[in-house]
């Protein structure tokens, strides 16, 4: 007796064209679910994220327009888990509802490594990002250069960074370290303006341990070599290390709300009300300050009460601390923070320091986002370390950024500003437009009781010794009073007023306000040269 069943996909006769193409979708969709299943499950044992879940967290929920789908190797020689994608998941969506582009590592295929294909989808990428003018971001989790496909992989690691290098200045570029990144991989994280790592299941170094081992004979794991807390703190290759994958993208997101879509937009505007009188908050910064000199205080509460909402991002949290730079707020708009932090190393300027935010300013620059600076610094760090490590070239970044920016800069002197470091720290003379002093800052070549030491050091040793310590006194507090002081500064024109801390915040904003539409150009040219 015949069966009155209905025939499966596989049974049923194939007609008409409509069938076929419906049957080979049908086959196509049940080949990718199962191997899809299979990817998030080694994925997930590792407890990592796939390739998809990681899109899906970052852009806004079905904003994501994937490209090149199916696009796979052109070699016949191996084979691959899913038949199409070939390592690496590219498209474009929207964050907060702004245009992105990304792209994303699929470490089940072959590690995520780089060959022809996976190459040209992200180039395609990064081409259109550049075509329409929005920010790429890239989630990197891979093996490295597909050995299968030879020199063909290293070109394209190559055309890789050379867009990067393009698109620097153009399209904030931002990375996020979600797996091993090792090699050729880390040129472009490298080249990218931000770089976010995530604790326990990231690595980045050019050679890895067994390499090091081999050459140097120095025994090391990938954790002390390229690990999340070395790349962090100590060679500053990564801007964030993330507990997890969430909070990763999570300050990505952040992140992409400070900042414009391209070199040719302005970031976006947020309404905010800031009273014109002063808070409570405002109020106790009258007495942040201490009065001993080698007494620090926390340079966070300054900016904090100062930026909309006392919110803001900070980048490198965990590299040269003595440094602070983070984005915020003034009424709504973007600004870059840039501070001494006197909590830590009293805010002295060293290697890292500098070129920390020497980086910072010109990003900032690049991207049309004024700039607000801190200044607490009682110089450059002096040390055989710092000058043979390069302290002269590497020190002086920070003041070829300063006065290469042509943005609106705001300034904000707290207390010390001594000789070079009160130069390269956002002063008038690097082009600072608006430069705002407190009662307790102490603008000179040095600080009083060393400038009294060199100058009247003769004195001093003639005194009797029941009496040096009081002439000592009385020499230095006639230093502060005739140098030392910001009034001296104001009355040659470098600092342009001289307010209480608690009108800080007021006055800031009202110097950004008045420069909302500056407009400066410097001489034509190919580039400068900064000291590298």
């Amino acid at each position: 007796m015949p069966s009155h069943e209905p025939l499966s996909p596989v049974e049923r006769p194939l007609t008409t064209t409509a069938d076929r193409i419906a049957d080979l979708a049908t086959r196509h969709e049940e080949v990718a679910h199962l191997a899809e299943k299979r990817a998030t499950d080694r994925q997930h044992a590792k407890g990592k994220l796939t390739a998809r879940e990681r899109i899906e967290l970052l852009l806004d929920a079905g904003s994501f327009v994937e490209l090149d789908e199916f696009v796979r190797h052109r070699s016949t020689d191996f084979d691959i888990p899913r038949p199409y994608g070939d390592g690496v998941v590219t498209g474009h969506g929207t964050i907060d509802g702004r245009q992105v582009c990304v792209f994303s590592h699929d470490f089940t295929i072959l590690g995520g490594s780089m060959g022809e294909a996976f190459g040209s989808k992200v180039i395609k990428v990064y081409d259109l990002a550049m075509s329409i003018g929005c920010p790429v971001i890239g989630i990197n989790d891979s093996g490295g250069a597909r050995i299968q496909e030879g020199v063909v992989s290293l070109a394209y690691y190559a055309e890789l960074g050379a867009r990067n290098v393009h698109a620097s200045g153009v399209i904030p570029q931002i990375s996020l370290i979600m797996g091993p990144c090792a090699g050729g991989s880390v040129y472009s994280p490298a080249l990218t303006d931000f770089t976010v790592m995530v604790k326990d299941i990231s690595y980045m170094f050019v050679t890895g341990p067994d390499v090091v081992t081999a050459v140097t004979g120095e025994q090391v794991t990938g954790e002390e070599l390229g690990g999340p807390a070395v790349n962090g703190q100590v060679s500053g290759n990564a801007h964030y290390v993330a507990e997890d994958e969430r909070d990763a993208i999570s300050w990505v997101q952040t992140l992409c709300g400070y900042l414009p879509g391209n070199n040719l937009d302005r970031a976006p505007v947020y309404e905010h009300t800031a009273g014109t009188g002063t808070t409570e908050r405002d109020l106790a910064l009258d007495s942040i300050v201490p009065d001993g000199d080698s007494q620090s205080y926390d340079m966070a509460e300054v900016i904090s009460t100062v930026l909309d909402d006392g919110d803001y991002l900070e980048i490198h949290p965990d590299f040269a601390r003595n440094m602070i730079c983070a984005l915020g707020r003034v009424d709504g708009h973007s600004v870059g923070v840039v501070a001494n932090q006197p909590g830590f190393l009293a805010g002295v300027l060293d290697i890292d320091a500098s070129e920390k935010a020497a980086r910072f300013v010109r990003f900032c620059d690049a991207f049309h986002i004024p700039l607000l600076t801190f200044m607490d610094v009682p110089g450059y760090l002096p040390g055989v370390g710092q000058e043979h490590n390069g302290i002269i070239r590497r020190g002086i970044k920070l003041f070829y950024a300063y006065a290469e920016s042509t943005v609106p800069k705001v300034t904000v002197i707290t207390r010390k500003a001594y000789g070079g470091g009160y130069a390269v720290m956002g002063s008038r003379h690097v082009g600072a437009d608006c430069v705002i002093a407190w009662p307790t800052a102490e603008i000179a070549v040095m600080g009083a009781e060393s400038a009294v030491r060199i100058l009247h050091g003769r004195e001093l040793a003639a005194a009797p010794p029941e009496e040096r310590a009081e002439v000592k006194d009385r020499l230095t507090d006639d230093y502060r009073r005739r140098f030392g002081n910001p009034y001296v500064a104001a009355s040659h024109g470098y600092v342009d007023m001289v307010v209480q801390p608690a009108r800080t915040r007021v006055e800031v904003s009202r110097a950004l306000m008045a420069l909302r539409n500056k407009r400066q150009s410097r001489p034509a040219k190919k580039h400068g040269n900064i000291p590298l």
